[in-house]
């Protein structure tokens, strides 16, 4: 249960969504990089003067220094807009960004790049999937590889889907040296690295696109190590587990707008002299999709108290991820079904938020990949049910 306090942020969060954020929601911008770069800056200025920009952030940095439960909270209540975690700066790649950078940068790189990460004045991207036969969801498949040079390091690889990347200012780089994977901060306009292209996906709103990127012989100093040479992996692990769990309280709130939306839709239509909602099979859906909402928020918010405890997530992160990816798409699609023709077309913001939700089953793992090395630990550890 949320103080009288966070329950008062939360209500101003829902308030800003729906009279600030949703109102510049329109088609020709989801896909526009430039259109979402002004968007945004227009956004996280009012979000400032509203007092909630940075819900994760810590004080010393800008935000709101909210704990991973009242996060729940606050990022579900501004996934309900398209815009909403972009306003707010708790929309990926930066989130995630900014705490790999707060937990592993040093001085002088949080000076240089989390600061302006946080302020808004930067967007960066975590540069990791590559085409095959590089990493995707197996990262000890990374080809890009970082050689010692005079003072530096030379990274040569191909990057593919990286969210974020066009236009970003800089990219966190995992790369193979003779020590193992390390992290680099690779400023994008550093000779040898370029964007080719900003590869056309299903979902929108994706500020910075999915680009491809080329490394070719990128010359970077000693000091763009992040964290410590030949731990990038273990490096990597500290972003996906929170990433993974702040993917869910997006998407929990993007789930619960096209409900809210297919739910008023079936209250006013008719059809065969009846309304859609006296009809037992849409009711069967309205359920159904409510005790998926139900059950995604209590997996959530309990993996949120364990991460505020500091306890380890490892299994708890993969079993949310797994069961709200597939929950928030099944009541994705419901919604499209129950609105019918109009589900699907640009009319609505529904069918933007199905066809954003088809990808989370991929992001930060394929579901798939999640259920093998969640039984494998399972049955090594010989877990009890």
């Amino acid at each position: 249960m949320l103080d009288e306090k966070k329950e008062s942020l939360r209500d101003k969060v829902r308030h800003f969504i729906d009279t600030v954020a949703i109102p510049l929601e329109h088609p020709a911008l989801e896909k526009n990089v430039a259109q979402l770069d002004a968007a945004c800056r227009q956004l996280r200025a009012q979000a400032t003067i509203a007092g909630i920009y940075g819900p994760q952030l810590p004080r010393e940095w800008g935000g709101l220094g909210l704990s991973w439960i009242e996060c729940a909270e606050v990022f579900e209540e501004a996934g309900r807009g398209m815009l909403g975690p972009l306003a707010l700066n708790c929309a990926p790649p930066d989130q995630p960004n900014m705490l790999t950078l707060l937990h592993l940068g040093t001085e002088e790189q949080k000076q240089a790049y989390l600061g302006p990460l946080t302020r808004g004045e930067k967007r960066a991207c975590f540069a990791m999937t590559e085409p095959a036969p590089g990493a995707g969801s197996d990262p000890n498949m990374l080809q890009t590889k970082a050689t010692r040079s005079t003072n530096g390091w030379l990274i040569n690889g191909h990057k593919k889907f990286i969210s974020g990347g066009v236009a970003a200012d800089f990219a966190i780089v995992p790369a193979k040296t003779n020590e193992g994977v390390t992290l680099f901060i690779v400023p994008t306009n550093t000779p040898g690295y370029r964007v080719t292209r900003d590869i056309a996906t299903v979902t929108g709103y994706q500020i910075g696109g999915h680009a491809e990127i080329l490394l070719d012989n990128c010359h970077v100093p000693d000091s763009a190590v992040l964290g410590q040479i030949g731990m990038g992996m273990k490096h990597i692990q500290l972003r996906l587990e929170p990433a993974r769990l702040s993917h869910c309280m997006r998407f929990i709130g993007r789930a619960r707008r096209a409900l809210e939306i297919a739910q008023d839709y079936v209250q006013t239509r008719d059809a065969f002299g009846n309304r859609l909602s006296d009809l037992q099979q849409i009711q069967a859906m309205i359920a159904d999709s409510h005790i998926d909402l139900h059950a995604s928020r209590l997996m959530t918010r309990e993996c949120a108290t364990l991460m505020d405890q500091h306890t380890s997530v490892k299994n708890e992160s993969a079993m949310t991820k797994i069961f709200v990816s597939e929950a928030v798409g099944r009541v994705a699609d419901r919604c499209v079904q129950m609105m019918g023709a109009l589900g699907v077309s640009d009319d609505t913001v529904v069918s933007c938020i199905w066809r954003e939700a088809r990808p989370f089953r991929i992001y930060d793992g394929a579901n798939e990949l999640h259920r093998a090395f969640l039984a494998r630990r399972i049955l090594q550890s010989s877990t009890t049910p």
